[in-house]
């Protein structure tokens, strides 16, 4: 049925009526504010002011708002313990509710989706591709960084701060000035991790405004964007412009150069494929190498270098990126939400050619993330490789020393035996395995933190976070817990990684790696009834 019949269905009137609404009110347009606020999540603690504004927005457009809420859990309150593990079903758990709460309803012409963080954001995504309804998107915005002694800060500071002190690097006052300092107020963490990494991608496939992927949590034009977006919602239910006319197959390869030209998390490449299948788009890995080759690398943010956010923001944002690929015809011009792509993008402005390079004086003339694939990693694996440092070793073959958990393996790092060249193995961290693959920075925080970035590798079948730095390699498949090779590596076996070759082995002879493997079992864990059983079960 349409919103309009389900509107005049007597019982679904009367109950609307019961809300408070008047007669005339019900005759117009009904949108769902659709908020992730809440009081716990740095990212989303301001955004029930978003929402007041988005109603305001609608309402002077000739609409009526329904305001609901979803939850969204913070990955780096949730890091380094079990509760990490319940932080990637919880994206599934999002897009499900909002499906049900906008398809159970029946009445909504329109959405505006008021997002920020890490699985809540590709969470919004999926929902709004699947219910396919006229669009928008507001993006909470970065968090500022913090500040100690003049040195910008982001948390991942404060991740490398517990192994400096943990080594006696730093003192404890020093390590506790670090940790209040780190994060110092609303928003998604103030680096180019995972959030906001989804915030440029949202943005790069017109489902926002422009500028609105950078605009800062505390910037007062992001009431006025969310403001703008209650009424530009309006104008999309007029025009009959659904969510999935803006998810083509090729916004999801616009999104994906902007990702390679900014060197985004490496989680980009579990959402967006996973987004790209919710609207019918079905995108190989093998392609993100092919885009990362033709794709140059702009922009370096921490953890690749000392600068944040704000200043992307201040050089321009996302549409000053996209205008320099489009110097090299990597964009098509493709409806946003506000216009064409094109239109957007003349309005750019290159304010800072250092913090985004002109596309012809690249970082790299190839994107920040590559797809490797191996003996250790049939089905692929992820390398934010613009995280590595420009001198780093284009091959590295070092030993493996093999962990069944990211405790374990933090463990070892805090502790003697740490040493150059070693390959450290954290398996049975997977979506099987784990379950719910956990997103791991204090291993490699501490490595980061103990200056040994450049001597160490880590392999995952689990994630790392977008704060990330070094030769971290995770989203090994096929995982430990479906009998994927990583689970069959010994300590001291030889590991050798190629990044020209984009592979991954295991060294040693066929015949015994199929040996291993012939008679590897897996073991999975025992799980009570509830999200991660449910969570596991989808994938066995």
């Amino acid at each position: 049925m349409k919103p309009s019949e389900i509107k005049q269905l007597p019982a679904a009137r009367s109950l609307l009526y019961a809300d408070g609404l008047k007669r005339e009110e019900l005759d117009k347009p009904a949108i769902a504010i659709v908020n992730s606020f809440n009081e716990i999540t740095p990212g989303h603690i301001h955004l029930r002011e978003l929402g007041e504004e988005a109603k305001k927005g609608v309402r002077k457009a000739g609409g009526t708002p329904f305001e609901f809420h979803t939850i969204a859990i913070c990955d780096g309150i949730a890091m380094g313990h079990q509760g990490m593990k319940y932080s990637l079903p919880s994206r599934e758990t999002i897009a499900d509710s909002i499906e049900e709460m906008v398809a159970g309803h029946g009445v909504f012409e329109g959405i505006v989706f008021i997002a920020a963080c890490d699985k809540n954001l590709p969470g919004h995504l999926k929902a709004a591709a699947r219910l396919n309804l006229p669009s928008i998107f507001v993006t909470g915005g970065p968090m500022m960084p913090g500040d100690y002694k003049g040195r910008k800060l982001g948390v991942k500071d404060s991740f490398e701060a517990k192994a400096q002190h943990e080594k006696g690097k730093i003192s404890n006052e020093e390590y506790e000035e670090i940790v209040c300092s780190s994060c110092p107020g609303a928003g998604s963490c103030a680096g180019l991790y995972t959030a906001n990494s989804m915030a440029c991608v949202t943005e790069a496939l017109g489902l926002s405004t422009a500028m609105c992927a950078t605009t800062h949590a505390v910037h007062k034009e992001k009431k006025q964007q969310a403001f703008n977006a209650g009424k530009k919602i309006l104008d999309l239910v007029k025009q009959g412009l659904k969510a999935r006319d803006l998810m083509t197959k090729e916004s999801f390869e616009n999104a994906f150069r902007v990702d390679m030209a900014i060197g985004a998390s490496t989680n980009t490449v579990l959402h967006i494929p996973d987004i790209a299948g919710e609207a019918g788009v079905d995108i190989d890995l093998k392609k993100i190498n092919n885009w990362s080759s033709e794709t140059p690398n702009l922009v370096k943010l921490n953890p690749a270098s000392s600068n944040f956010m704000i200043d992307l923001h201040n050089a321009g944002g996302i549409p000053a990126v996209m205008a320099e690929l489009k110097k090299k015809d990597l964009i098509h011009d493709l409806p946003t939400v506000d216009g064409e792509m094109f239109a957007r993008l003349e309005k750019a402005e290159l304010k800072d050619k250092e913090i985004i390079r002109p596309a012809k004086n690249p970082f790299s003339e190839t994107g920040g993330i590559s797809i490797l694939y191996g003996n250790l990693a049939m089905e692929g694996s992820v390398l934010k490789e613009s995280a590595l440092s420009d001198d780093f070793p284009r091959v590295f073959e070092g030993e493996a020393r093999v962990f069944n958990s990211e405790e374990q393996a933090t463990e070892h790092i805090e502790g003697p035996e740490l040493s150059k060249g070693q390959v450290l193995i954290i398996r049975y961290e997977g979506k099987i395995g784990g379950p719910g693959m956990r997103e791991m920075l204090y291993p490699t925080a501490s490595i980061s933190g103990l200056g040994m970035d450049k001597e160490i590798a880590l392999l995952t079948d689990g994630r790392f976070s977008g704060a990330t730095k070094g030769l971290s390699i995770g989203h090994v498949e096929p995982e430990a817990a479906r009998g994927g090779a990583i689970g069959v590596v010994e300590n001291g076996d030889r590991i050798r990684i190629d990044l020209d070759k984009k592979t991954i082995d295991l060294v040693v002879d066929e015949a015994e790696l199929k040996k291993r493997l012939s008679s590897f079992k897996p073991e999975l864990k025992e799980l009570p009834n509830g999200v991660l059983k449910s969570y596991r079960n989808r994938f066995l």
